[in-house]
């Protein structure tokens, strides 16, 4: 073996531990401040002189673009490497969050918000995940499994942190810190991130047939109906404990709470998907995260609004949110196959951009006319008819 043969990184090896952190570290940052916006909800509604509803179509734009545009950075990675992703991701999410800063009119805040964070975001999650899964071979699924609990960290810390920078500076500064402090730990992250020694690739097979399959259509369908409720609480929970009585911090730590019961659902569950298999623990994820929402309705229908009973709705909203995003790509890969999953997975992610982009806008338009009764009981049937769909999906 030659001298330069055995200077390379080796799979499983230290620079694979460190493309881990690397992707853990950037997942953090761009999740937190993307699902930290409830926080900046109602003060930049009220300083614009919107609604809730059209204010929150800023999230909706967010996570529409970090889903969608997940396909054109997986395919930027392939023919840029890593870093050259990832510096762009700090570039916009710099950018974006100064133009937010700044806005005086809400297609400001859409576009800084939505198009700047949301193409940071892409450019953090898709190819690090890529990167993650071919620098690892015998420990691919732990390695992946720790990368991207960095989301749910961020969740826990990102709109905690936002409400507490909004009380000491006011939104429009708490944006410019974290468009300084973000914008700096990517450009970090872009300095050290390394392609694995084989290539991230993807086999380039005709998607047609599968696509078109009873299975993978029910899939996308209970994907998109789950998304238009899933994502409702990352916006309107916080201003719900609000209106009954809680402050703006503990508010705000709601959403944190669904980023910690994230972390240890990708955990539990993916331990637990070893044992009954992965499709059935992944429908029990949509039974799980039903189930929340009638509790989030039992706060509004016992008429004796409870913070403790709102922590348990988005502590089991979390655990059944990180089985859905941890064993979405197995079971994918173990109904279809691995050829291809690449862009499986991506057209999949577009039933999360489509209901993450209807949901938050229409809940804020029904909470503005009927109140948070009606909102959640949409929300509540809505995963119901996206349980129905994904328990009739079969191997």
């Amino acid at each position: 073996m030659s001298r330069a043969r055995e200077s390379e990184p080796v799979l499983d090896g230290p620079a694979a531990w460190a493309a881990v952190a690397v992707a853990f570290t950037a997942m953090f940052t761009t999740f937190g401040i993307a699902y930290g916006f409830g926080a900046f909800l109602l003060p930049l509604s009220r300083d614009l002189g919107v609604g809730r509803g059209a204010a929150s179509a800023v999230f909706s734009l967010t996570t529409m673009a970090f889903f969608g545009l997940g396909a054109l950075s997986g395919a930027a990675l392939d023919r840029f490497g890593p870093r050259r992703v990832v510096l762009l991701g700090a570039l916009s999410l710099g950018a974006g969050l100064v133009v937010v800063s700044r806005a005086d009119s809400l297609w400001q805040a859409y576009l800084g918000h939505g198009l700047g964070v949301g193409l940071a975001v892409a450019c953090c999650y898709v190819p690090l995940v890529a990167v993650v899964g071919a620098w690892f071979d015998a420990r691919r699924t732990l390695a992946v499994g720790i990368a991207v609990s960095g989301i749910g960290l961020g969740t826990l810390v990102g709109a905690p942190t936002a409400a507490a920078l909004i009380a000491a500076v006011g939104w429009r500064n708490a944006y410019l810190v974290l468009a300084a402090a973000g914008t700096g730990v990517l450009l970090v992250c872009a300095l050290f991130a390394r392609a694995a020694p084989l290539r991230v690739d993807a086999v380039r097979v005709p998607l047609l047939p599968r696509l078109r399959t009873p299975t993978y259509l029910r899939l996308y369908g209970a994907g998109l109906l789950l998304s238009v409720a899933l994502f409702v609480p990352f916006v309107h929970l916080p201003a719900y404990a609000v209106s009954t009585g809680s402050g703006a911090v503990a508010a705000a730590t709601l959403v944190g709470v669904i980023g910690a019961a994230s972390i240890g659902g990708r955990l539990a569950l993916g331990a637990l998907a070893g044992r009954v298999g992965v499709l059935r623990t992944y429908q029990a994820c949509f039974l799980v995260m039903a189930g929340s929402f009638a509790l989030w309705l039992s706060d509004l229908r016992l008429g004796e609004p409870s913070y403790a009973r709102l922590v348990v709705f988005a502590a089991l909203l979390g655990v059944g949110y990180g089985g859905f995003v941890a064993l979405g790509p197995p079971l994918v890969a173990e109904v279809f196959g691995l050829e291809g999953l690449g862009s499986l997975l991506g057209v999949l992610y577009t039933s999360a951009a489509v209901g993450s982009a209807l949901g938050p806008p229409l809940a804020g338009v029904l909470i503005t006319s009927h109140g948070y009764l009606l909102t959640v009981v949409a929300s509540l049937a809505v995963c119901a008819v996206s349980c129905l769909l994904v328990l009739r999906v079969r191997p």
